[in-house]
């Protein structure tokens, strides 16, 4: 069960940034930023529906360094644009 919901959970998190990459084309505003956090929230997402309740599968640790490091760049980002606010 748990390897079908992993699946499941890739394939979501494909058809997310899919969906990301054909609206950011479509209205001609390719911003990395934008799409880093777009799939930070929906990596979070799918973290979450596939968590366990009494079990912790190792590719589940490995996903949450891979998050907490998406945190600290989330965190960078809105410091730049605090910064870039501040200075103009």
């Amino acid at each position: 069960m748990t390897i079908r919901k992993k699946y499941l959970a890739a394939g979501g998190v494909i058809i997310w940034l899919c969906i990301i990459t054909f609206f950011m084309i479509l209205s001609y505003n390719l911003d990395l930023e934008i799409f880093f956090v777009l799939w930070l929230i929906g990596i979070l997402i799918a973290v979450e529906l596939i968590d366990p309740a009494f079990a912790r599968p190792s590719y589940l640790r490995y996903l949450r360094y891979a998050i907490a490091t998406g945190v600290i760049l989330f965190g960078a980002i809105v410091a730049n644009k605090v910064l870039e606010i501040l200075n103009s």
